[in-house]
């Protein structure tokens, strides 16, 4: 699909006006076409093009996504350069914005999804490096219907695991930090295994949103692992 590019400017309380860049899909003939949304954080530099890349390719699976920079209190949505200056600024603010703050910034997020004419109302989230965190916490939201981080911790796992919570866990082997940032990631980028985790994100995606699956009914279905 071809990806419409444009922006919008809302303001906060925690400080400044939030940009917030939309990548939409488009369909040829079809102006009112309806795709579930997508919240996706980026990592500690704001939406630099790495992160853009990462939003148009979910953009062109058929969502629309909402990529916002985060440090509207500190700075302009510009994104932060990937050297020492900006790696110790992104790392400042990171620290010194507030929950609240970051909280405003993912409920903003999906508010601008959901009010799009041509958004269907089903809304997920995903992240890298700090964004993946602030998937988590925007997941709290019940507006939202699919996370994926694409790091994880074993308190997270045991977490949903005692709450009885239904998901998918995965660790990779040799992922550095930074593995799916395909500029100056000093040496991390792994093509192959960003592609493993982005055909993953996409049949969550998929099955969570793009689906109309109705009301749940019955109880648990039991997984069967026995040959």
């Amino acid at each position: 699909m071809l990806i419409q590019e444009t922006h919008h400017d809302v303001p906060t309380q925690a400080g400044g006006d939030m940009r917030i860049f939309l990548f939409h899909p488009t369909i040829a003939g079809y102006p009112k076409a309806k795709f579930p949304g997508v919240v996706v954080f980026s990592e500690i530099y704001q939406v630099t093009g790495p992160v853009a890349r990462f939003a148009r390719q979910i953009a062109s699976q058929g969502y629309i996504v909402a990529a916002p920079s985060s440090y509207h209190e500190f700075t302009g949505p510009e994104p932060l350069a990937y050297d020492v200056p900006g790696t110790d600024a992104g790392n400042e603010w990171k620290i010194t914005k507030t929950l609240p703050a970051y909280d405003e910034d993912a409920t903003l997020s999906v508010s601008l999804l959901l009010s799009l004419p041509t958004c269907t109302g089903r809304i997920g989230t995903t992240g890298m490096c700090l964004g993946g965190h602030l998937a988590y916490r925007c997941a709290l939201d019940p507006r939202v219907s699919a996370a994926v981080p694409p790091e994880g911790r074993d308190l997270i796992r045991k977490t949903l695991h005692e709450a009885g919570v239904t998901f998918s866990f995965y660790e990779h082997a040799w992922a550095q930090h930074a593995f799916i940032r395909d500029e100056l990631s000093k040496g991390r980028y792994d093509a192959a295994l960003s592609g493993v985790c982005f055909e993953m994100l996409k049949e969550l995606f998929n099955r969570t949103l793009r689906s109309d699956l109705g009301p749940r009914s019955g109880g648990e279905v039991e997984v069967e692992d026995v040959c």
